[in-house]
């Protein structure tokens, strides 16, 4: 128990924390702390419930994309370019309707993996053969992404007749996935995304994988300690690209279920920022499939409330970023400091178990 304790007083300080945080903020600009409050934990309609569930699938997605480089210590920035990738490349193809409706669907699926994979392993490469740190590589990639899908969609894409932005084809009505209503929400008159059940198999596939395989074994063991991981056996360089991939080809899935359920074509404003904020979320919920879902959640309700904040009382919805950057800040420092007391009370337990042991050569020094 006294082992368990730390680990749910931290994220309980830390949420007190952000809110203490985002209230003096919210003070300081004018604004009124009350009403601020009483918007962003009004009970949601069940339209923006909806909606709430539809950006943490993605959400989702998106962490879990980040924290299978972060379980190998590899700071896999490029999410936000490997999912542009991923989705133009996805929907370029599906748009041409090469094949029949549910196997469109399926190859579109493959190829949005592929290419955030592809694009993801020329960070890997650049790693393990020059020595390049993949953070300043994958934020160089993700500006180079977004220009290059900008310029091949002027060269791929059509202008509507009556105006509008440039877009790839859209898909055709056979090659698009429909939503599902959720029991609990019947008057909701919104759908929750098909491919939302991505994120659902992705999680399941990320906890099996990384905590009951072998493979999974060795990511983390590379992560602790790639020295130790070394004198193992293990090829790290190996394990490096092989990471890379997998995160890109998880990136390579984040916008699919609004590409394939919603918008049916990709244009240069397609939804930005889900590669930044599964970064966030992955922290948040400390590269755990369970606490990943949690953080998902989290911020998919407060960004939904920001609109609301912005709509019905003027109170700037850039105060709920602020909220979700000191959450992420707490949180990262109470766990810390929770794990810390944790070390030190682990320390004092085995000094007391072998002060009490007779016999133990040097048990009085250890105890001291």
């Amino acid at each position: 128990m006294r082992r368990i304790v730390p680990g749910l007083v931290a994220p309980v300080l830390a949420f007190a924390l952000a809110l203490g945080v985002t209230l003096l903020v919210v003070v300081v600009s004018g604004a009124s702390a009350g009403t601020f409050m009483s918007v962003v934990f009004d009970v949601p309609a069940e339209r923006n419930v909806v909606n709430m569930l539809n950006n943490a699938s993605m959400l989702y997605l998106s962490a879990l994309a980040a924290a299978v480089g972060f379980r190998m210590g590899l700071f896999n920035i490029g999410v936000e370019g490997q999912y542009r990738i991923g989705v133009f490349f996805a929907a370029a193809f599906a748009g041409q309707a090469w094949l029949p409706g549910p196997l469109n669907v399926v190859v579109a699926i493959l190829v949005a993996m592929l290419a955030g994979a592809a694009w993801a392993a020329i960070a890997g490469l650049l790693k393990v053969t020059r020595g390049v740190s993949e953070v300043i590589s994958t934020i160089m990639l993700n500006a180079i992404a977004v220009s290059l899908t900008a310029y091949l969609l002027r060269q791929w894409g059509i202008r509507p007749e009556n105006g509008g932005e440039i877009r790839t084809v859209p898909i055709e009505e056979g090659s698009r996935v429909p939503g599902f209503d959720i029991p609990f929400l019947p008057g909701a008159p919104n759908e929750v995304f098909g491919l939302a059940v991505l994120a659902v198999v992705a999680g399941i596939a990320f906890g099996v994988v990384i905590n009951r395989t072998r493979f999974g074994f060795e990511l983390r063991a590379t992560g602790a300690s790639p020295t130790a991981a070394v004198a193992s056996g293990i090829d790290v360089r190996r394990k490096v690209v092989v990471a890379m991939l997998l995160s890109g080809g998880i990136a390579g899935l984040v916008g699919l279920p609004l590409l394939l359920g919603s918008t049916y074509t990709y244009t240069s404003t397609f939804q930005a920022g889900l590669g930044f904020t599964g970064i966030a979320v992955a922290l948040l919920g400390r590269n755990n499939p369970w606490g990943i879902a949690v953080g998902a959640v989290l911020f998919a309700y407060l960004s939904e409330q920001a609109t609301r904040l912005e709509l019905l009382v003027g109170i700037s919805s850039e105060l709920v970023v602020v909220t979700q950057g000191v959450v992420v800040l707490a949180v990262v420092i109470a766990y810390e400091v929770a794990g810390r007391y944790r070390r030190a009370q682990e320390q004092r337990e085995v000094a007391e178990k072998l002060a009490e042991t007779p016999g133990t050569p040097g048990n009085q020094e250890v105890a001291r």
